[in-house]
């Protein structure tokens, strides 16, 4: 433990700048984005294929403008303005949702905040992984893995509080409640704007000359063969609304999705770290692995669960599922490209896993509507064991300083 607490300290200050932001950033969104699906539902009355539609064409453009992004900061040899203008622009966006009262209005504001996103992530990913050695790039994001989700964990904490103050015990969420947090939400986000833009440096990995508007296969064979495996994971991987919908549809009211957030959150910022402190020690590639066979089982487990205390049960698995899988194939890319290629590398890597969560999330819409609400999640187990047997037997050639 000492040893681990002197490594800690000895990361470089955009580390910890790079972490608060994410931490800040995180509970602005994580007090509103699990409401959203309940708000959709329960106010507006918006079916489950919509509500995919929504997050799905989110996520998806939001990972087209992380290509963009993570390759214009490799032609500047920059990061740090792109991430600042990224979490600028979703900061602005949160009180469009203090307006919306229709599905249109809810989807322009999820997507303007996701264009912030997508503006913001690539850069700031290349930051962190450029300011710090090989040796410690597993433990520099699995910090800012567990930064950004005890964020969540606080705002989903502060969501509950939100939501308890201004309806009480009441099983289905008011607009009123809705409003009340997006209002609070604005508070932090303004906040991590001004961390990272105060807090952070930049750092120059050198810049790519002339280089042609954007070449894939100059990230290398090793990188794309990853990104196939990712791509395959990903396709069963829907949007996070629909395990919330899972929940409701066994009888949780909001304030118990609140808590089983809360606890999820909770395991993920526990893990994050200790994983990917591991990955510096065993291939990276065990790490994910481990973490996709526990999804599979997670998502078997959610089609097969048909009472209030499985999915406690699963929401905690699936925080140790995110704790030893994310942050680690985030250190996994930075190992297959140079140095100079990161933020496009991090681009296409978000580009992959944001884009296939549109039709990741239409599938799971339709499986449910047409098969009931156990389909979607035993179609994700499936592929997630594909993808985890994959990656077990996929060797990169070569591995990037």
């Amino acid at each position: 433990m000492p040893q681990r607490v002197s490594r800690l300290r000895a990361l470089p200050r955009n580390i910890w700048a790079a972490s608060a932001t994410s931490f800040l950033m995180d509970i602005a969104s994580e007090m509103v984005v699990h409401l959203l699906p309940l708000f959709l539902a329960s106010v507006l009355q918006v079916g489950t294929a919509v509500i995919g539609v929504i997050e799905g064409v989110a996520e998806s453009t939001a990972s087209v403008l992380k290509v963009f992004s993570g390759w214009i900061s490799d032609r500047l040899g920059r990061r740090k303005g792109l991430a600042v203008a990224g979490y600028a622009l979703s900061a602005a966006a949160k009180p469009l949702l203090l307006l919306a009262g229709s599905w249109g209005a809810v989807a322009g504001a999820r997507w303007a905040d996701r264009v912030g996103k997508g503006i913001r992530t690539a850069p700031r990913d290349a930051l962190v992984a450029d300011s710090v050695d090989p040796g410690r790039r597993g433990l520099a994001f699995g910090l800012h893995r567990a930064a950004d989700t005890a964020g969540a964990l606080l705002g989903v904490l502060g969501a509950l509080a939100a939501v308890w103050v201004v309806q009480g015990g009441r099983g289905t969420l008011t607009a009123g409640a809705f409003r009340t947090v997006v209002l609070v939400s604005v508070v932090p986000a303004v906040l991590a704007v001004l961390v990272l833009a105060l807090g952070a440096r930049e750092v120059r990995p050198g810049r790519a000359e002339a280089r042609p508007p954007i070449r894939f296969r100059s990230l290398g064979r090793p990188f794309l063969g990853f990104l196939l495996i990712v791509g395959l994971f990903e396709l069963g991987n829907s949007a996070d609304a629909f395990l919330v919908l899972r929940a409701q549809s066994l009888g949780v009211g909001v304030l118990g999705i609140l808590g089983m957030l809360a606890a999820f959150n909770l395991v993920y910022a526990l893990v994050s770290t200790p994983a990917g402190s591991l990955s510096d020690r065993i291939p990276r590639r065990a790490v994910i692995v481990g973490g996709w066979l526990l999804y599979a089982a997670i998502y078997l487990g959610l089609g097969l669960a048909g009472a209030v205390w499985n999915m406690w049960v699963l929401y905690l698995a699936y925080g140790a599922y995110y704790g030893a899988a994310y942050g680690t194939a985030k250190a996994l890319v930075a190992d297959l490209v140079p140095a100079e290629l990161r933020g496009t590398a991090y681009g296409s890597y978000s580009l992959v896993v944001g884009a296939l969560d549109l039709p990741a999330s239409v599938i799971a819409g339709f499986l449910w509507e047409s098969f009931g609400p156990r389909a979607p999640f035993f179609f994700g187990a499936a592929l997630a064991l594909l993808a985890a047997g994959a990656l077990a037997l996929w060797v990169p050639r070569r591995e990037a300083s």
